[in-house]
């Protein structure tokens, strides 16, 4: 029996905030250090396109973004958010309630 222990990374919800320089440093060494090396797996709720928004002063994000999708699996997720959905169908069962 083979057992493979990867040990992964998960950052979540990169883009719910904007950040500044030092944080979009952090976010590159992580994601350097990890280069070709280590799984991570990222979530954000804006494209690649935006990023620029979210580290509106850095100046590593093209190189974060080239290190970051160099070898990934993308994956794009359109639709409206179902905590969302689920917010506006607990709201409407509490108006039926009234």
């Amino acid at each position: 029996m083979l057992c493979i222990m990867l040990s992964s990374t998960l950052i979540d919800e990169v883009g719910y905030l904007s950040s500044d320089d030092k944080a979009a440093d952090l976010l590159f060494e992580v994601i350097n250090r990890r280069y070709e090396r280590k799984p991570l797996i990222i979530t954000a709720n804006r494209p690649f396109q935006e990023w620029n928004q979210v580290f509106p002063n850095a100046s590593c994000i093209v190189t974060l973004l080239d290190r970051l999708v160099h070898h990934a699996d993308v994956t794009v997720l359109e639709g409206k958010s179902y905590r969302l959905r689920e917010s506006e169908q607990e709201t409407a069962a509490r108006r039926k309630k009234k």
